[in-house]
């Protein structure tokens, strides 16, 4: 029974993580931190929380953590994240990241990106991207994962298959992707309060979203050869979920071919599912779920594929796919412990 701490506990991912983690059968959370409220009982901050509301906050210092836990989920900012990381790995702690710090395995990549120097560029040769259906067999052996972002989860499941399988072109790919509000986190913004937000669809961060590199690094690495997209993100008004809709130039006009690569790569991959063609996902089906659904069409008039999946960005784009990442640390069946029927309607 793996014994856990959350770092950053009253974060969206922190919170997510306490709620699939009062279902899992074989984790412990034995600390959980908190800079502002330290010294406070979970359950007096959200009363809800019955597993573990008699859990108090501990101020987020690493040799409090180590001596608690032998694993950490780190759901704090990227800068804080690696200093944090670099401490608890020092004290033989295993770590999941949920920020962004270990996923570029290149740190200037990184400085460009996030205008921020690296604070432990010589723990990136050791941190395994976390995407789990597609480093499966590094993860079991990794200390340090790299939590992928909840729109590299979505845009990377549909497309490294078909680039491994040359299926699609690796130029001009395409990524139109929507998400919820609750992918910002949860502090306060103006752009983010419900009057900003409500009754409002916009694209943001266009040209220029730092999950764009996070991206092009993975499927490169799928067709061995740089690859370059267009990566454009919107803010919908709901609460949670992310629909990515994705266009690549298709190598062959045989659509079966494509449900086929898709299925069979997934074949043993019980979180991601991919639906019959002509059958899209929409976000409401994966709300408070692990899964990845995946639809697909073929478009003979434009010789494009068309793929849409959707993911719940606070589980499998973030909380979720970090328990199925420490359940394969631990030796346990990746399933555990999440759940997979979606809070539907």
């Amino acid at each position: 029974m793996p014994k856990v701490a959350i770092v950053g506990a009253t974060g969206y991912t922190g919170l997510e993580l306490l709620r699939i983690l009062a279902h899992h059968p074989q984790a412990e959370i034995t600390c959980v931190t908190s800079r502002k409220e330290t010294g406070k009982k979970i359950k007096e901050i959200f009363p809800f929380e019955d597993a573990f509301g008699e859990l108090v906050f501990a101020p987020p210092e690493p040799d409090l953590v180590a001596e608690k836990a032998e694993l950490a989920f780190l759901c704090v900012p990227h800068g804080a994240a690696a200093q944090m990381a670099r401490a608890l790995r020092a004290a033989g702690v295993r770590v999941i990241d949920l920020s962004a710090d270990f996923r570029l395995k290149d740190p200037k990549t990184y400085e460009s990106w996030y205008k921020l120097a690296h604070q432990a560029p010589d723990l990136l040769s050791e941190a395994v991207y976390g995407l789990t259906e597609i480093h499966r067999e590094e993860i079991r052996e990794a200390n340090l994962i790299a939590n992928p972002g909840c729109y590299p989860t979505a845009s990377l499941l549909p497309l490294i298959p078909l680039l491994k399988e040359g299926l699609i072109a690796p130029e001009g790919l395409i990524i139109d992707a929507k998400s919820g509000v609750s992918g910002a986190g949860r502090s306060a913004k103006l752009r983010l309060i419900y009057c900003e937000v409500n009754e409002d669809f916009c694209a943001y961060n266009v040209a220029i979203h730092r999950h764009t590199p996070e991206i092009e690094q993975e499927l490169s690495l799928a067709a061995q050869k740089e690859i370059v997209v267009n990566f454009t993100t919107h803010l919908v008004p709901m609460n949670r979920g992310i629909l990515a809709t994705i266009y690549a130039k298709a190598q062959t006009g045989d659509e079966q071919a494509f449900f086929e690569a898709l299925r069979s790569y997934y074949a043993s991959s019980s979180f991601v599912k991919i639906l019959s063609p002509g059958q899209f996902p929409n976000t409401a089906h994966v709300r408070g779920t692990n899964l990845c659904l995946i639809g697909l069409k073929y478009d003979p008039r434009t010789g494009r594929l068309i793929l849409v999946s959707a993911i719940d960005n606070l589980v499998k784009g973030a909380s979720g796919q970090a328990v199925q990442n420490m359940n394969l640390m631990f030796g346990l069946p990746e399933e555990t412990g999440l759940s997979k029927r979606p809070l539907f309607p």
